[in-house]
């Protein structure tokens, strides 16, 4: 049997996530305190109290998934001995998911995720303002 990890996008976040993960595991803490000082703020603060508005805003969203992530699978790997290069076959993810893909694969730094994610969520922020749809069929 082939195991695969696949990772989410955004849509996913709700204020609280990976909270009690970051209290009961060490790595999964030191996953939050790597995406904080590689953004140079907090993330960690907004993710686990909100508000929802501001964590869902895509700049927020998307780092915030990845750090979620990134801080179980810390957990696992620690905790359940999880290997992903001897115990998955696959890595993939949904959108923003492919940057936690890859960081799952240590082809890119928690830091580095971080980092791309706040750039590509600004930008996907600054084509479609917040409170704005993108209709195809509109123009």
């Amino acid at each position: 049997m082939a195991t695969a990890f696949v990772f989410p996008g955004q849509g996913s976040q709700t204020v609280g996530m990976g909270k009690g993960f970051a209290e009961a595991f060490v790595p999964a803490r030191d996953v939050f305190e790597e995406v904080d000082a590689a953004l140079g703020e907090k993330l960690s603060d907004i993710i686990w109290n909100g508000p929802a508005e501001t964590l869902t805003l895509t700049e927020n969203a998307q780092p915030a998934l990845m750090a979620v992530s990134l801080a179980v699978l810390r957990a696992l790997e620690t905790e359940a001995g999880l290997d992903l290069a001897r115990d998955a076959v696959f890595v993939a993810g949904h959108s923003l998911g492919e940057y936690s893909a890859l960081a799952a694969a240590r082809s890119l730094t928690v830091a580095d995720a971080a980092r791309l994610l706040r750039i590509r969520g600004r930008a996907m922020q600054k084509a479609v303002p917040v409170g704005l749809a993108w209709v195809p069929w509109r123009r």
